[in-house]
């Protein structure tokens, strides 16, 4: 899509509740005027590929926070695939315990789309990080989950916090996994016409 020329008073909405992506972007040096969690239904749908739900989720996203004539809006959506199974955030404990074992001695992808709109038009990328689990114990997934650190993670994980000490190797973007592609999402701001500090 051809970019837009910078437009200085464009007010930048961050459709997300994840403090994660609100550091992302202040690594970056961009702060958000508003920031405007969507509420949206994030189930999976039947025989959805990982990379569909999470462009649709971003889309969907998107199209809940509605940006004004003066905003541009930042949405994005990760999730953690094992082949085509979609791993989402756990609902408990135990679910959590079942997505790490799974996940132990193997790689995973960890898909994130990002979604920028402005004045009804859309810009989108879609970013695949492949991450290698070490072999886990027992004891080893026991401790983790004893942090709580699982709770609300895709996977039941986030490579930035204990379970780091876990992954040896990931091919791919390292904010990626954290939750916002920085590169690309810098790229698409810019096309969209947005500057840092405008």
């Amino acid at each position: 899509m051809t970019p837009l020329p910078p437009d200085p008073g464009l007010r930048l909405v961050l459709g997300s509740a994840s403090p994660r992506r609100l550091d992302l972007l202040a690594q970056a040096g961009i702060v958000p005027d508003a920031v405007r969690p969507p509420e949206i239904d994030e189930s999976p749908r039947k025989a959805e590929s990982p990379r569909d739900y999470v462009r649709r989720i971003a889309r969907e996203k998107l199209e809940a926070v509605a940006p004004g004539e003066r905003e541009i809006a930042l949405c994005a959506d990760t999730t953690v695939a094992l082949g085509r199974r979609i791993l989402g955030k756990p609902a408990d404990e135990e679910e959590a315990g079942r997505m790490l074992r799974l996940l132990s001695g193997r790689r995973h992808r960890v898909v994130t789309a990002v979604t920028v709109g402005r004045s009804g038009r859309v810009w989108e990328r879609t970013v695949t990080t492949t991450v290698q689990v070490k072999p886990l114990t027992g004891e080893e997934i026991a401790t983790y989950l004893a942090t709580g650190d699982w709770r609300g993670k895709a996977g039941s994980y986030a490579i930035q916090g204990p379970f780091g000490a876990m992954i040896p190797w990931i091919n791919g973007s390292f904010t990626g996994v954290v939750g916002l592609p920085l590169a690309e999402t810098i790229g698409l701001l810019r096309a969209a016409g947005y500057r840092r500090g405008s």
